[in-house]
């Protein structure tokens, strides 16, 4: 059960955003992904709770962030109700998309369990809904995702397979890159790996 620590940090002018705790582990039914995320002076921000089917189709998740709140699955697309501060409303949608995205790096791990690319697979274009920091406002966007490098390194828990994967914005043409090992993620646009308790998970 990989167990670490991210921070994360605006992608274009670096302004630190916090740091999100996590855990996650595959499982007889698929992968989940818990953590609690921290302001940069250490306050409690809010958590992620993502399940996904061995498909890696989103099962459930639970989103808070402040006092907002998220659940969703994957129902006709995708299906989320969206509660205010208040709790007194609560808003339900739903997008012919393929699954959910976000700030959080649990997002980033979830897709590429979705789309199972291969470095033959070429560009594959998938529709999302992001909630969006810091009230998880929901936002469809549309990118393309393809594997163009995967790479097995020699370590002290055995051999560590890194999948790179480009990433393009299709509203604006935008690209970067995001570095995968199992179900950890090295490296990606506002995020960086700080700590490590335990190797990735290797997926069959």
């Amino acid at each position: 059960m990989p167990r670490g620590r991210y921070s994360l940090h605006d992608p274009h002018d670096r302004t630190p955003l916090g740091e999100e705790h996590f855990h996650c582990a595959p499982g007889p039914s698929g992968w989940r992904y818990v953590s609690q995320r921290t302001t940069p002076s250490g306050d409690h921000a809010g958590s992620v709770d993502l399940a996904l089917d061995d498909l890696g189709r989103p099962i459930r998740l639970e989103l808070h962030a402040g006092a907002w709140q998220v659940r969703g699955a994957a129902l006709d697309g995708v299906t989320w109700v969206r509660t205010d501060p208040t709790g007194s409303h609560a808003a339900e949608g739903n997008v012919r998309a393929h699954a959910f995205t976000g700030s959080s790096p649990a997002f980033l791990v979830a897709l590429t369990r979705l789309l199972r690319l291969t470095p033959r697979s070429g560009s594959t274009r998938v529709r999302l809904v992001a909630f969006t920091d810091p009230v998880l406002a929901p936002l469809t966007v549309d990118q393309s995702w393809a594997l163009v490098n995967s790479e097995t390194h020699t370590t002290d828990n055995g051999p560590l397979t890194v999948d790179e994967y480009q990433v393009t914005a299709l509203d604006t043409g935008e690209r970067h890159g995001v570095h995968i090992a199992g179900d950890v993620v090295l490296a990606a646009p506002g995020v960086e790996l700080e700590d490590l308790q335990t190797p990735p998970s290797v997926f069959p």
